[in-house]
């Protein structure tokens, strides 16, 4: 646990020393949903609302995970090799990433209530979907952002396999998110959505903390 609290430090202050990288993915959630709002205005249904703003998300996702391995240079990887396990390392990306896309999503989320209103939700299912949502989308692109750092290739290969892998889980956040928007929502039809992302996120985890020591002794 100190080694992970220590990485996950490091994430931190390397982020604050970088401003630039977390400024520029701000500049493009802003800019991106202020376009939406003079192509749609204030005026849109709720599946429209829905799927425009996760797909902002998804996309300023990839832009503030792909960085997760990519910037470690091959002397720095190999010092952490000798510092720490690799399930140590990945776990405190994992935990890095999802804070981080876990503040990205709650600021896209108020720019995007500022510029283009709020549904009427039951904040019961969208809130924890919402942020089950960014754990999920933050671990399954870690690992992704993981094996694109092995080669020459990143942003290339970032996209090609980080949208296969995190469709699941978008396709059920969309639903979750359609499904908040009904009346009368009974508690059980709120456990089981919930249950189905949460389940997916301990996948996720899992797998990466199995298959990261096998890619990162290569």
């Amino acid at each position: 646990m100190k080694e992970i609290k220590e990485l996950v430090r490091k994430d931190f202050l390397l982020e604050l020393r970088q401003k630039y990288a977390i400024n520029g993915i701000l500049l493009y959630v802003v800019s991106t949903i202020f376009v939406v709002q003079l192509c749609f205005g204030r005026i849109i249904d709720e599946s429209t609302w829905i799927a425009l703003f996760w797909i902002i998300l998804l996309f300023a996702a990839f832009n503030a995970v792909s960085k997760s391995f990519v910037q470690e240079s091959t002397a720095r990887r190999l010092y952490y090799y000798m510092l720490a396990p690799a399930v140590a390392i990945v776990i405190s990306k994992i935990i890095y990433n999802a804070m981080l896309m876990f503040i990205l999503g709650m600021l896209s989320l108020l720019v995007f209530i500022v510029f283009m209103g709020f549904p009427q939700f039951n904040l019961y299912l969208f809130l924890p979907a919402f942020l089950l949502g960014c754990i999920g989308i933050a671990s399954a692109l870690t690992m992704v952002s993981a094996i694109a750092s092995r080669t020459g290739n990143n942003a290339a290969l970032m996209a090609i396999l980080g949208f296969p892998v995190v469709v699941p889980l978008l396709l059920l956040l969309v639903n979750a998110s359609k499904l908040s928007l009904k009346s009368g929502l009974i508690p059980a039809e709120i456990l089981q959505t919930i249950s189905a992302l949460f389940l997916i996120d301990v996948v996720v985890v899992i797998l990466s903390v199995i298959l990261f020591p096998y890619l990162w002794r290569d």
